[in-house]
């Protein structure tokens, strides 16, 4: 609507309103041809909240216009937005007999115009809490019909009551079977069955139809227009310093209300008058909170407010809005429309304010994992998503590398606050759905690999859990199948947004290679915290650090080393399942040969196989001895480890794969 429009139309009330005050005989002119021009221009652009709110009032009022200029105006009453309870609650309350009420016909006009405007209530739920007061305007038989339809539409199960259908039976036999409460009767029945109508119900009952279709066809016409107006007004100034009074669809189309300031003490300042961002920071500590603070979901400039000005009650007032909201949609007094545009509206509100683990975390390890669930299951759903899609959006790497970046951040917080097996748990758990994008013959070729923080990493490398440790190489060998597809395939200059060589520059890469570098520093080749390699990160241990522990660890016992106290044979993890790969082995031995009299007492080292062999004990040799604790691993669904190390070391996975026979070739080459 434009401006020259709603002031035309607010003028023209002003005149009317003023006529009705006077009898015919003292105005100055006739007021019909003002009426008519109202009418028309509330009919081609439909009212705002305040016009219509006037015009009801004028409705609802007794004056001196004559019933046919009232019933123009009711006819017109198309409103752009969603109407307020205000209104609704106005109009019940001019219903009935009283010498103050308006007449029969013009309540008639209004019950209808409720009737067609019922799906649009800014509260649909005010029409239910006024359930008993238009039962009891059945009496009255000309608004009886209307009053019967309106009472259909909002009837629930909890409004059937015995005494309830009592009335309408008894009303119905007074009235010859009024057609109007059959059809009430048969809502009724519709929620108790058991209901026993006999011979009322044979007759044909009122279908209840629309009162006016070409109205009702007309009303979504007015509000889409305006909702397509409010949205290209608004949308270069989401993030502005003005009230959004539409946002998106339209508050047509919106349950949460629009910003609205009443009762403003004199020195105080509305929303509605800030225009810039000067006008905000001078006036900041003037401005009069709105009437409804839920308004805050859909306003940037009032979350602008509530953030530099918090208020605990504010926020409940929200909470305490949004519960009634679902809490209607759960009793049956909202439809699952409301219930979407509400989630609809807390979403974009999320969005442009990002407060939701604000909202969640409350200090507590508890809350901690919640969130760290949420994104899991948001990972899953969006992998499910791309999926099933014909086309992988642009933004679709940008948007997941940035969601397992960020969720890092808090598992990282999560291993401070809650160090347990549980919580590892659950991180990698998340980390495995990330693996799902390298693992989809699809998507490996759109979105990019995001590693884990490098503190995670090492946290969970020196884990007490053999599982925590087997999951994390799990993962890290399935990334280094990504890298490799990324290196191997050329880079392109067509704007594809496929991963090819040039999607990660070399410090990256380094940086993962490194990772690799040292766990089988650590595992394979006894050389812990080393950082001589090429791209060897020594576990990002401080050089003092490993220096003191060298000391330490040589001291204690001399013919350990720090390097070697990470090895298969001596890890904290590892050690047991090394160990009682030998024994298995062993018991195998002695099963087929008696000539076996020695076991080994363990830890395994070159040194002591040798004289394990010498000694009457099996014949193991060390490449032998390593590569049997990798596949006892794996057998105990812990292959993880020899996944990671067989992938970064050619050799071994070739020893790891060959047949006993050519293995046995290859062992001496490790």
């Amino acid at each position: 609507m434009s401006p020259s429009a709603a002031g035309e139309i607010d003028a023209l009330i002003q005149d009317v309103a003023a006529a009705s005050k006077l009898p015919a005989k003292s105005r100055g002119a006739n007021i019909k041809p003002t009426v008519a021009s109202l009418a028309s221009l509330a009919y081609e652009n439909g009212l705002l909240p305040t016009a219509l709110d006037q015009l009801v009032s004028l409705l609802v009022t007794p004056s001196h216009l004559d019933q046919a200029s009232l019933n123009a105006i009711a006819r017109n009453l198309y409103p752009v937005a969603r109407v307020s309870r205000d209104v609704v609650v106005r109009i019940i309350g001019a219903l009935g007999h009283g010498t103050l009420k308006p007449s029969l016909t013009i309540q008639v006009a209004l019950l209808k115009w409720l009737i067609m405007i019922h799906h649009v209530l800014e509260t649909p739920v005010v029409l239910a809490q006024a359930y008993g007061v238009l039962f009891n305007l059945l009496d009255t038989a000309a608004i009886r019909p209307n009053v019967c339809h309106l009472l259909a539409l909002i009837t629930r199960r909890k409004h059937v009551k015995p005494f309830r259908i009592q009335a309408l039976l008894t009303l119905s036999r007074q009235t010859a079977n009024d057609p109007y409460l059959i059809g009430l009767l048969r809502v009724f029945k519709d929620y108790y069955p058991e209901i026993i109508l006999g011979e009322l119900v044979r007759g044909k009952a009122s279908a209840f139809k629309h009162p006016d279709a070409a109205w009702k066809e007309r009303l979504q016409d007015i509000q889409e227009a305006y909702a397509l107006q409010a949205e290209e007004n608004t949308r270069g100034a989401l993030d502005g310093f003005q009230v959004n009074r539409a946002r998106g669809r339209g508050q047509g189309k919106r349950v949460v209300p629009s910003v609205h300031t009443s009762h403003v003490a004199e020195n105080a300042v509305t929303l509605e008058e800030i225009e810039n961002v000067t006008s905000f920071v001078q006036k900041m500590d003037r401005i009069e909170m709105p009437n409804q603070l839920v308004a805050v979901l859909a306003d940037p400039l009032l979350q602008k407010l509530l953030l530099l000005r918090p208020s605990a009650e504010a926020y409940q007032r929200i909470a305490n809005w949004l519960s009634s909201v679902l809490q209607n949609v759960l009793e049956g007094d909202a439809d699952k429309a409301t219930l979407w545009e509400v989630l609809d509206v807390v979403r974009e509100f999320v969005v442009q304010s990002k407060p939701l683990e604000a909202a969640v975390l409350d200090n507590t390890p508890g809350s901690q994992v919640d969130v760290l669930t949420l994104y899991t299951r948001l990972l899953h759903h969006w992998i499910a998503i791309l999926q099933s899609s014909d086309a992988i959006p642009a933004h679709a790497n940008t948007s997941l590398r940035a969601l397992i970046r960020h969720t890092g951040q808090l598992s990282l917080t999560l291993l401070q606050t809650s160090p347990t097996e549980s919580v590892d748990m659950a991180i990698l758990e998340f980390y495995e759905q990330a693996t799902r994008l390298v693992n989809d013959e699809r998507l490996k070729d759109y979105i990019g690999i995001e590693l884990p923080p490098s503190e995670l990493i090492y946290i969970f490398l020196f884990s007490g859990s053999v599982t925590t440790v087997s999951r994390l190489c799990d993962i890290l060998a399935c990334y280094k199948k990504g890298f490799e597809m990324a290196m191997s395939t050329k880079a392109r200059n067509d704007g594809s947004n496929r991963i090819d060589a040039l999607s990660y520059d070399r410090a990256y890469v380094n940086l993962y290679n490194g990772y690799l570098m040292d766990i089988c520093n650590c595992f394979w080749r006894s050389r812990a915290f080393s950082d001589a390699d090429t791209n060897s990160h020594g576990c990002m241990m401080p050089r003092p650090a490993v220096s003191k522990l060298t000391s330490y660890v040589m001291s204690v016992d001399k013919t350990f080393s720090l390097a070697s106290l990470f090895s298969l044979s001596y890890s904290p993890v590892l050690c047991l399942q090394s160990i009682q790969s030998v024994r298995d082995l062993e018991d195998a031995a002695i099963a087929s040969d008696s000539s076996i009299r020695t076991r080994h007492a363990g830890p395994v080292t070159q040194t002591s196989l040798t004289k394990l062999a010498t000694s009457g004990g099996i014949q193991l040799s060390w490449q032998e001895y390593r590569i049997e604790v990798l596949r006892s691993l794996a057998e105990k669904n812990l292959g993880g480890i020899a996944e990671l190390l067989k992938n970064t070391m050619t050799v071994l996975k070739k020893s790891m794969d060959a047949t006993p026979r050519a293995r046995a070739k290859m062992l001496h080459a490790l």
